[in-house]
């Protein structure tokens, strides 16, 4: 059985930030490899302030290359939107039985968790590991659930900080991953 690590994100854009949170996750956790699932649409988010989803899928498959260790997955692009997690992670867990999904999550997530579809089924069918974001301490929610809090570095980028920075024409090209920033740039992106 395959322990995989499944990190939801809109990823508008994938940044440094999340290459760095998913190479932590498979190095220095139990897991044998992470997927990226790219969200058409997040319940929390508006969707005019997202890229088409193909191309932040584009970006997260340039981000990752060819290494084994990651995946990128357009599954949600099929599921019902918007987008639940529970939803994905039940729809997964039918297609690939011989993997052991487990959630990635920022600790930023964790005060809002019981807003979530099914958040108790998720909490009490999956195990989460949780990354520290800026303001949120991860421990005290240690009470929810299954959660292992992983020791990962804080980083503090944002893809709303790329997006911002892009639009006053500021040079981002050092908090993407290169390949991701050349497309970026040639397609104008957020600008």
């Amino acid at each position: 059985m395959k322990k995989t690590g499944l990190f939801f994100g809109s990823f508008n854009p994938v940044h440094i930030g999340h290459t760095a949170i998913a190479n932590y996750m498979v190095e220095f956790t139990d897991l044998d490899q992470l997927w990226f699932v790219v969200s058409p649409q997040n319940p929390f988010k508006k969707k005019s302030q997202l890229l088409p989803e193909y191309h932040r899928l584009e970006l997260v498959n340039l981000a990752i290359g060819d290494s084994p260790l990651f995946k990128a997955t357009n599954v949600e692009f099929k599921l019902p939107q918007p987008s639940y997690t529970i939803d994905t992670l039940v729809y997964l867990q039918e297609k690939y039985p011989d993997h052991e999904f487990v959630l990635i999550v920022g600790s930023d997530n964790l005060p809002y968790l019981h807003k979530w579809k099914n958040y108790q089924q998720l909490l009490d069918n999956y195990e989460l590991y949780i990354y520290p974001r800026p303001e949120v301490d991860a421990h005290d929610f240690v009470k929810l659930g299954q959660l292992k809090i992983v020791d990962a570095p804080l980083i503090e980028i944002s893809s709303s900080f790329i997006r911002t920075a892009i639009r006053n024409k500021k040079n981002v090209e050092f908090f993407l991953p290169c390949k991701v920033a050349e497309y970026m740039k040639e397609m104008h992106f957020y600008e």
